[in-house]
């Protein structure tokens, strides 16, 4: 698979990303490079290999939740942070509809 300028043109263009003739004549060849190796990597047989999350097994901490009863770092002030919000609904910040 490769790419051509005028195709590197449009991506660019859908990213808003503006992009003068030289940088166009750039990218072709190192966007053609990247797909080249994408492709290497496809063809490797990994059949036989058990997929993997980490590199290393890794175990998360856990804590317990614990509210912080001071007023400077922690808990039970919901009230005041809420007051300062310009609208609030139910124990939340509202906020204006973005997504009709």
């Amino acid at each position: 698979m490769s790419v051509t300028r005028e195709e590197v043109a449009k991506i660019a263009g859908l990213a808003r990303i503006a992009m003068d003739d030289a940088e166009l004549d750039r990218m072709v060849p190192e966007l053609n490079n990247i797909l080249d190796w994408v492709e290497t990597l496809a063809e490797v047989d990994t059949a036989q290999v058990e997929p993997m999350t980490a590199v290393i097994p890794q175990a998360l901490r856990l804590r317990e939740d614990v509210i912080d009863a001071d007023p400077l770092t922690g808990g039970n002030v919901r009230e005041k942070v809420l007051a300062n919000a310009p609208a609030a609904e139910h124990g939340f910040y509202g906020v204006p509809k973005v997504i009709e």
